[in-house]
Parts: C-alpha cells; structure tokens; sequence
C-alpha cells in the first residue's frame, strides 16, 4: 500500500467532465486550476453501525466521487463553489473558520477538512484557495458524499500547502476532523476514502487503523438501489442516539463485570479487555441487560451518577432531551454484525462452492438485524429491499447510516439485466419521481480506487 495519497496525470481531453470543471472554475474565477483532487464515496457490504464501536467493517470504494478544481493564492481567503446550482458559493477568511453543527450546510463538510488539515499539521496560516466542486454521489443517499467532501477538502488543503501525511494519518484526521458537524461516526467512511484500491474490498480494522483486501467472489455484482429516500445524519439526533446507547450499553456491562466502567467508551473496547469472544459477548447482553427501554433515571442509578453527570460526560449534545434507551438491541446488534463481517471474509478468503449463498445470507441477516434490533431502516428500504430479494438477489440489505438511501444486494451475473429491469418496473415505475431519478438511483458497482491528486498534462 502506498504511503501518501497519489498524484495522477490525468488528459483533460480524455475526461469530459474534468473537462467541464475546468471550464466552470474558468468561468467562475477567470482562471486556470492549479490541480484537481478527487475521493470516492463507498458502499458497505456489510458491518453496518460498528465502526464507532470498535469493529471492523468491509466496505468498497464506489467509482462515484466528489471532485475540486482548486487554484491556490496568498490571499488566505477560501472561496467555494459548486456545480450544483442548490449548494450556494461561501467565501471566509482562513482566520475565521466556524462550523455550526446545527445547521449542517455543504460548506462546512468542506470546513471540517480543512481545520482538521490545520490542527493536525500546526499551521498558523493556510494558503488562500479558490475551488469548484463537482459531485457525482447522491447526497444523504448513505454512499458517503458528506465524508468523500470532508477528505476530498482534507487532501486539497495538503496539496494547497504543499505539505504531506500519509493516507493513515490522513483518514484518522478527517475522521476527527467530521464531528465539527456533529456526527460521532467511527471512521470506516474516511478510511475506505483514502484507503481503497481499485478491484478489491477491504476489512478496515481500527486502534490501530490498518486494511486487509478482500477478494469478492466470482460470478455476482453488486448492485446499488437507492430508495430516494434521503437522510442527513447530521441534520437530526437519529444517528447519534445510537451511539450513545452504544456508549451507556458498554458501562452497564462492563460494571456488571467489576471493570473500571468511566474509562470505557465501546462495546468492542469492553470486549478486548475481558478476554470474551462475540459469543460470549452476545451471552453477557442476554444475562444483563433488558429488551424493555431503560429511562434516564434507570440509567443513573445503575451507574451511580447524577442525571447531570449523565448529560456531562455520556450524552451528546443533540441526545439531551432523549428519555428512553433501548440498550440490549443495540449491544446485540453490534457483537452479531461484527461477527457477520469476519464470517464474510472468512467466506471470501476460502471462497466455498456456495460461497454466493452464504454471503447473500448473511447480508440478509446484517438487514434483519438493522431493521429489528438497531432500528435504522425504513418502510421504502425494506421494500426496496424485499423487491431486490424476489428480483433474484442473493443477498440484499440496507447501507449507510439507513432511515433512508441506499440498498445493496449481490446478485448471480447471469441474472444482472433481468434483475435490474425488475427492480427498475416494481420500486421505481409505480413512483413519478422515483422514476426520474432511476439513471443515477439503480447502477451496477464495482471496488474503485482511492482519494488522489489530478494533476493535468
């Protein structure tokens, strides 16, 4: 694996649209760019909302991509614009950089990368730059476009101010660098961001962050199927609410067990340091914890802490006015999905006979326990779903954070054409706008590569 994101010398006249950005930072800013970054967004085939807990997850990187045309100045003033007529310009001073989480605007993604780039590298100063962006990922679509923005804007900062970090460092820092928006998410977004290669997936393993190819098997596609449902995770409390039940869920057990509870943050932490297996883990939810919410006060008293020491130290700022918690769903949820992911690589590696069957199966699993246990989905996605299972999906489940976006399924090759005709007559004909959206809504995929600089020849 190459240590710093690459540089590649890209034929403007070869790429229709780097072609086309060119000519709207020419339009917009009466010159040339300097360079181009680009990172992809990803689909997660399985491994859904366990990152922040500690475990490893398998996703790809998806040839959709959040692409800048950047120029760089001594003014210290950023200027952005976007090819989206609805993301409007911004301009601030370098000096002057705020992001306000409660009003999650497309700017501040890009902020995010570029404080996060500042604080990591100890620079009392950046470069000025101006900058268009063009993104092919649907938004709030659970593809990543919010953390493709923040490390396309991360690299573009580096690039900017001629400095260099390795892809590691890169994705840990545009890791931190997202939760200026509010989101407590764990790192698998930016880490398949920077890290990918083209034509295999990845298991992304955290503390230390490190990725492992995966090979998928021969003979299906993937197929990505978006509900059109969207969902901006930092624009409600949703996503967060789990985390933090994560977060309450790892302290009852771990004081259940006589550990140092304060100290611990995540089911997975909580696993490394009893020695357990997920087995034993999942046996500890069932003996602890009860499938009836737990109240604030319930909380507080097995804890042996203060409602106030509850909102301090445990709860997110947008979690504060939350009253119930449902705590054994979301620990079964998590210790099971993260063995679904070493189970699907373990299929992967040895690749059975059957490997197809039994990767579908487990996707269908991961899906089940998304919609019962953690409580994610949504009525279009396990419709969509459900439409992809009977067009001749082997395996098909929800992807992203959820309550909206998109669905993945694996589907046999020989079935792919008749698979997504079916699809596109039962989940996007019967629906007028559903319909309009279909050329960029339903799309075969497959593992692109990684965030890099175009530098034009």
């Amino acid at each position: 694996m190459a240590v710093n994101p690459p540089k590649i010398k890209v034929l403007l006249s070869d790429n229709d649209r780097l072609k086309k950005l060119k000519q709207a930072f020419i339009g917009k800013y009466e010159e040339s760019p300097l360079f181009y970054a680009c990172a992809p967004g990803r689909v997660n085939l399985i491994g859904e909302h366990i990152d922040y807990c500690g475990y490893a997850v398998l996703p790809m990187a998806i040839e959709q991509n959040i692409l800048a045309a950047v120029s760089v100045n001594k003014s210290h003033i950023i200027q952005l614009a976007n090819t989206d007529p609805k993301y409007k310009d911004f301009t601030v001073s370098v000096r002057e950089i705020t992001i306000d989480p409660k009003n999650p605007q497309w700017h501040y993604y890009f902020l995010c990368g570029v404080k996060g780039v500042q604080e990591q590298l100890s620079l009392s100063s950046l470069a000025g730059i101006r900058c268009v962006v063009d993104g092919t990922i649907p938004a709030s679509s659970g593809l990543s476009s919010s953390s493709a923005l923040v490390c396309c804007a991360g690299l573009v900062m580096m690039e900017a101010n001629q400095k260099s970090v390795s892809k590691v460092m890169l994705a840990e820092t545009c890791t931190k660098c997202e939760r200026y928006i509010g989101t407590e998410g764990g790192g698998m977004d930016q880490s398949i961001s920077f890290l990918a290669e083209e034509g295999t997936a990845k298991l992304i393993e955290f503390n230390p962050l490190r990725s492992t190819d995966v090979k998928l098997p021969d003979g299906a596609v993937f197929v990505i199927a978006n509900s059109c449902v969207e969902m901006n995770k930092a624009a409600t409390s949703h996503f967060n609410i789990r985390v933090v039940e994560c977060r309450i869920a790892t302290k009852i057990l771990a004081k259940f067990r006589g550990l140092e509870w304060r100290s611990l943050q995540k089911l997975g932490e909580l696993q490394t340091q009893l020695g357990s297996s997920l087995d034993k883990m999942l046996d500890l939810v069932e003996e602890v914890l009860h499938p009836e919410p737990y109240s604030k006060e319930e909380i507080c008293k097995i804890l042996g802490i203060t409602a106030q020491q509850l909102c301090d130290s445990i709860l997110s700022a947008n979690t504060q006015h939350e009253i119930h918690f449902r705590l054994y769903q979301r620990a079964r949820h998590v210790y099971s999905e993260a063995a679904r992911v070493l189970q699907f690589k373990a299929v992967c590696d040895s690749a059975p006979a059957d490997a197809l069957l039994q990767l579908g199966e487990l996707m269908n699993q991961s899906h089940t326990s998304c919609r019962d246990l953690y409580e994610c989905s949504c009525r279009e996605l396990d419709q969509l779903v459900d439409i992809c299972r009977k067009a001749g999906a082997v395996g098909s489940r929800l992807t992203g954070a959820g309550w909206g976006g998109c669905a993945v399924s694996m589907v046999p090759t020989e079935r792919r054409d008749s698979f997504l005709q079916r699809v596109k007559e039962r989940y996007y004909m019967p629906d007028a706008r559903r319909e309009a959206l279909v050329k960029q809504s339903l799309f075969v995929t497959k593992p692109g590569g990684g965030a890099a600089i175009l530098t034009s020849e």
